[in-house]
């Protein structure tokens, strides 16, 4: 299959290759040549990842195989930051990258865009000009309205990641969706996954889980076990699973991997720097 681009009808650009599948916005007098610049760099990108997949899948280590794919580099340099602490592989970083990439490319083909954001499924690349504001929901993935973000540009917020079991990815954990933002939409997207991971209730029986190679047997996570049902939690339960969640965010935040998260879980939340989400008012939040 050749890749695939449309114009949608709020003038956003539309590609689409594989499991890949972006939503390109460009604001001002650059937008001809940024989303021009987008459609090129798309067309090769997938089958740069490919050419090398077999070892995007493979477990990071310190000496891990060097990518020769500009996006995979951009994977391996987002993961290696956490791998001496988590096991993960280079695809933990895949959908941020791609985004950055996007963006990247539209950046370097004009400086008079306002505002660029690539969307790669919830994963975002972000360039904002000085004075400009980004705002965008975070949605549930039964469609529920959760929180707004909102960013300018001095808030040095380049990109933002979900994760969870609603997800399009496996969750080794239970949280419904944790939202990241980043200095880059791949840091933002092992940030999220890794948190999300860590929102769990591993003494609880009632949650369903299932070694990932079962349902996708060329998955990276291998016989690991990801969740696929949560039963419904008391208080404490979501409480206790969420307190472990955003003791991995607030670290996170402290080392200056990422600037913001908030974690949700069966309409309950909590935040680290808070003050980037507008929440909905039925919802526990706790802000830090």
């Amino acid at each position: 299959m050749r890749p695939l681009t449309s114009i949608l009808q709020n003038g956003r650009l539309h590609l689409h290759h594989g499991p890949i599948d972006l939503i390109v916005a460009a604001e001002g007098q650059g937008r001809a040549a940024a989303l021009a610049a987008a459609e090129v760099r798309f067309r090769s990108i997938l089958d740069g990842l490919v050419s090398e997949l077999v070892q995007h899948r493979r477990p990071l280590v310190d000496l891990s195989f060097s990518p020769k794919d500009h996006t995979a580099k951009r994977m391996y340099g987002a993961a290696r930051a956490f791998a001496s602490e988590y096991w993960l592989t280079p695809m933990i970083a895949v959908a941020g990258s791609v985004a950055d990439e996007v963006l990247a490319a539209m950046r370097n083909a004009t400086s008079k865009c306002e505002r660029i954001s690539v969307n790669n499924g919830g994963d975002i690349a972000i360039n904002l000009a000085a004075g400009q504001r980004f705002s965008i929901a975070v949605v549930s993935s039964n469609g529920r309205d959760l929180a707004r973000i909102n960013i300018v540009h001095d808030d040095g917020v380049r990109g933002i990641a979900t994760s969870g079991t609603g997800g399009r990815s496996f969750s080794l954990g239970i949280a419904d969706t944790v939202t990241v933002l980043a200095h880059s939409a791949a840091q933002a997207d092992v940030a999220a996954t890794l948190i999300a991971n860590s929102i769990d209730l591993p003494e609880n029986t009632e949650i369903e889980r299932i070694p990932a190679n079962q349902i996708a047997p060329d998955s990276d996570l291998g016989g690991k076990l990801v969740v696929v049902k949560v039963p419904e939690l008391n208080a404490s339960q979501i409480t206790a699973a969420l307190q472990r969640g955003r003791q991995v965010a607030k670290q996170f935040v402290t080392q200056r991997r990422i600037v913001a998260a908030a974690l949700f879980l069966q309409d309950q939340c909590e935040t680290v720097n808070g003050s980037f989400f507008a929440h909905r008012r039925e919802l526990e939040v706790v802000n830090g």
